[in-house]
């Protein structure tokens, strides 16, 4: 099965074409353009220098979030018109589950961060082990002095990925908890990881319409919180 995966939830942008598992061809952009401009273009390129025309694409998957809540609707709005108007199934896939994928290959505990700010991360911790991913929490949103108590209970190795990983690992070397901070070029989430999320859920009968797919915001954004705090201290 042809997957064609987004990935648009941080500053960079990637593509992936993959035939089930096996990785075809990714492009990757950290231009610093809107993922408006450039998602659909890199997508339209990496097709044409693969030979494979859109219709010939079975599955359409993208990083369903947590992450950037402008980069979010942007990836989830491109995959459902794609998908809806080409009455193709689509996958969502957990942001931090893809960058799980990129170190599936390692044995060890995966500690996936993304940075949300006022000292917390989005979270999730997969185990790994010869290429396969068993998850031990759900995404969450988190502090990082609970996710370092966390982790200071977890005996096996343990790998920082993401762009929380810094904030992550930094904290858990002032505690003395030994982690090691994945390489610069597995540290942030790939379309390919995306895809290869994908493939669990064609596995499991677990893809989605594009009408149904949904994003996963994990809290509000920020002007929604601030929002409710003008109410909150107005009715105060």
């Amino acid at each position: 099965m042809k997957i064609l995966a987004f990935e648009s939830t941080a500053k960079a942008a990637s593509v992936a074409l993959c035939e089930d598992d096996r990785l075809i061809a990714q492009s990757f952009q950290n231009s610093g353009l809107t993922h408006s401009t450039t998602l659909m273009p890199m997508a339209d390129a990496m097709l044409e220098h693969c030979g494979v025309p859109l219709s010939e694409v079975d599955c359409f998957a993208v990083a369903e979030g947590p992450g950037s809540f402008t980069g979010l609707r942007i990836g989830i709005s491109t995959v459902k018109g794609l998908a809806w108007g080409m009455e193709k199934p689509c996958a969502g896939v957990s942001t931090l589950e893809a960058m799980a994928w990129d170190l599936a290959h390692m044995d060890a505990v995966l500690v996936c961060c993304m940075d949300a700010r006022r000292k917390q991360v989005y979270n999730a911790l997969f185990r790994a082990h010869n290429g396969t991913l068993e998850r031990l929490t759900e995404d969450r949103a988190i502090s990082l002095e609970e996710l370092c108590d966390e982790l200071s209970r977890i005996e096996e190795p343990k790998i920082t990925v993401g762009d929380g990983a810094h904030l992550c690992t930094a904290e858990c070397e002032a505690r003395g908890i030994a982690v090691t901070q994945a390489p610069p070029h597995l540290l942030h989430q790939s379309a390919w990881g995306v895809a290869r999320g994908a493939v669990e859920r064609i596995k499991t009968g677990t893809l989605v319409s594009g009408e149904a797919l949904t994003a996963n915001y994990l809290r509000l954004s920020q002007a929604e919180r601030e929002r409710l705090e003008r109410e909150k201290a107005t009715k105060n």
